[in-house]
């Protein structure tokens, strides 16, 4: 019979697991108490959130839930960074803050329902986030109908152009 403590853990995995849409691994060892606290609320900023949970909890967690179990990503010191919404924007957060302090490293995660390793997960962080890619998609289809807009005003304006010309022979004569 398992103990309290390790059900009840058990079921919190599980629920953020749940209300998550994924998860990075990431080995935080050297992090000080203060380099974690700061981790963690840049995390918060960005709809994620870091937890340090048993690993084996964890993967009877994601084989409950129907995921991948992540069996060589979960061993040794790691912890679980489960993100919200935008997988781009967790994964920014740990790529800078790992840059910053040098101690962090990505072991791997799940994006979309599948397995991620290191290299993908740290791929993930250099996308663009979703914010700049609506920004560049409307600006590559606003620059095309600007130039549709401006050859459809060329006659138009080149008649007036003649007409404000006719007009000023008239009042000159």
């Amino acid at each position: 019979m398992p103990a309290q403590s390790k059900i009840d853990m058990l079921q919190k995995v599980s629920e953020s697991i749940e209300s998550s849409k994924g998860v990075f691994v990431i080995d935080y060892r050297g992090l000080s108490v203060k380099e974690a606290q700061e981790l963690r609320r840049e995390l918060t900023a960005n709809n994620a959130h870091m937890k340090v949970y048993k690993n084996n909890i964890v993967k009877i967690a994601l084989e409950k839930a129907g995921l991948p179990t992540l069996d060589d990503v979960l061993v040794g010191t790691c912890a679980c960074v489960f993100y919200d919404n935008d997988p781009v924007d967790a994964a920014k957060v740990i790529k800078e803050t790992a840059k910053k302090l040098e101690k962090l490293e990505f072991l791997g995660g799940i994006a979309d329902g599948k397995a991620v390793d290191a290299q993908e997960a740290q791929a993930i962080a250099d996308l663009p986030s979703r914010e700049e890619l609506i920004a560049k998609f409307v600006g590559s289809i606003s620059n095309p109908l600007n130039g549709i807009v401006r050859v459809c005003n060329g006659p138009a304006q080149g008649l007036v152009t003649a007409l404000h010309a006719v007009e000023d022979q008239k009042n000159a004569a």
